[in-house]
């Protein structure tokens, strides 16, 4: 039997506090700015758009769903839900894929692709002036390289890790 206590908790300093609590705040604020901006100028929440896009960037404007879900950092079932109401729109189809019979498609339609193209300059805007218009040529490429270290901290490297985009 082994008697040894669990470390103590390595609790948060008063700026480490001050800095979560303000990135907690500041990206609950932006995820909200941006989705009402994509709710009022297209009818659909943050996420969708980001779908359209990855679709957008996509050759011939398709990826297989599995690769969706990675990208988009969401649940298969979540991606289904949001491709769904992407469908009903007209927006996206989805197409058996050719190289595995158990796998799908998901196709951005020109339809889609015209909502986007009319979504993109105000979302850009919103971006912009949410983010971009508030910072220093030095505070952007500062975020930007603190951005960077945390997503590839973060980015899970073990191949049995409990990935949302695998459930």
């Amino acid at each position: 039997m082994n008697d040894e206590q669990p470390p103590e908790p390595r609790w948060l300093t008063t700026e480490e506090q001050r800095t979560w609590r303000a990135y907690l705040h500041a990206t609950t604020l932006l995820e909200d700015h941006l989705d009402r901006q994509l709710q009022r100028d297209a009818g659909m929440p943050h996420i969708y758009y980001g779908l359209l896009v990855q679709l957008s960037q996509a050759p011939r404007r398709t990826l297989r769903m599995t690769q969706l879900a990675k990208d988009a950092k969401i649940t298969r079932s979540r991606l289904s839900h949001a491709i769904a109401r992407l469908e009903k729109n007209g927006w996206v189809r989805r197409e058996d894929c050719p190289s595995d019979k158990r796998g799908q498609n998901a196709v951005l339609t020109d339809e889609g692709y015209g909502v986007l193209e009319r979504t993109a300059p105000g979302h850009v805007a919103a971006v912009r002036q949410a983010i971009f218009d508030r910072l220093s040529a030095e505070q952007v490429a500062q975020l930007g390289e603190i951005m960077k270290v945390m997503a590839e901290g973060l980015q899970p490297t073990d191949v049995n890790a409990d990935l949302p985009w695998l459930r």
